[in-house]
């Protein structure tokens, strides 16, 4: 079967029923894909692979960026279209075919999104990312809000970019997404195509303050040199807000997990 679409999903093969259930997710996608799970050398990821009928590629060990980048070059085939998911997270019914008709519908748009549903590790809805479409005008200056589980980029401005940059090893999404705006413009989905799994013991403080000061590093690049020099004016009350989102996920997500646990 001739696919237009490629996921990549990179895994450390240590949480394999969630692996599995975001394998499934694609699997049972009206659309197909092929996908290219990028892990360790590991026997039984191996067979896992062989098992759903997807590629095999070696983890370089060089970042989360370039695991998802060798997956990408990797890949047997073409493809029109191009993404990645975590092992973690989950695609809705009929993401790929919302998201792949929005860039049919759109051939001079380089990326499709679409609002994306926060679960908890045991898979209980916290919240939606509704994903309005003023949070790609402010992708420059403010918070990165559009979600990266079910977005779909178009494989000709993936290449023209270079994929992700391998510097980063937290905010290359938002890298990526900064590139791409340069290079053309996005369309949204109205419908949830994914659901993005928090844990709630995933970010410590160390965590997010390496991901602020890497995303704050890819705005700045995205700048124009004069408004780089003045960006010291807007990034204090950015950081203070996005600190303010993720405390508040968080603490909804400890709250969730005691009332399971209950």
């Amino acid at each position: 079967m001739t696919h237009r679409i490629l996921l990549v999903v990179p895994t450390l093969g240590t949480r394999n029923d969630l692996l599995e259930a975001s394998l499934r997710s694609i699997r049972s996608q009206s659309t197909p894909a092929e996908v290219v799970i990028v892990s360790p050398p590991n026997p039984a990821i191996r067979a896992f692979a062989d098992s759903v009928s997807a590629q095999w590629v070696e983890d370089p060990k060089e970042g989360l960026a370039a695991a998802i980048n060798a997956g990408a070059r990797g890949a047997q085939g073409q493809f029109d279209y191009l993404s990645w998911l975590g092992d973690d997270d989950l695609l809705t019914a009929d993401s790929l075919a919302h998201t792949s008709h929005a860039l049919d519908e759109s051939p001079t748009a380089v990326l499709a999104y679409g609002p994306c549903i926060y679960i908890d590790a045991a898979g209980t809805n916290l919240w939606t990312n509704s994903a309005q479409p003023w949070v790609v005008p402010v992708l420059s200056w403010g918070p990165q809000l559009v979600p990266q589980p079910g977005m779909l980029v178009r494989s000709t401005t993936w290449n023209e970019v270079g994929g992700l940059d391998e510097s980063y090893s937290m905010a290359f999404d938002f890298d990526l997404l900064l590139r791409l705006k340069k290079r053309g413009h996005f369309v949204r989905v109205d419908q949830p195509v994914s659901c993005f799994r928090w844990h709630a013991d995933s970010l410590t403080v160390d965590d997010r303050t390496r991901n602020l000061r890497e995303s704050e590093r890819a705005k700045r690049a995205a700048l124009s040199p004069s408004l780089r020099r003045i960006a010291w004016l807007w990034e204090p009350p950015v950081r203070w807000a996005t600190r303010l989102a993720a405390s508040r996920v968080q603490a909804r997500a400890r709250r969730a997990v005691t009332g399971n646990a209950s």
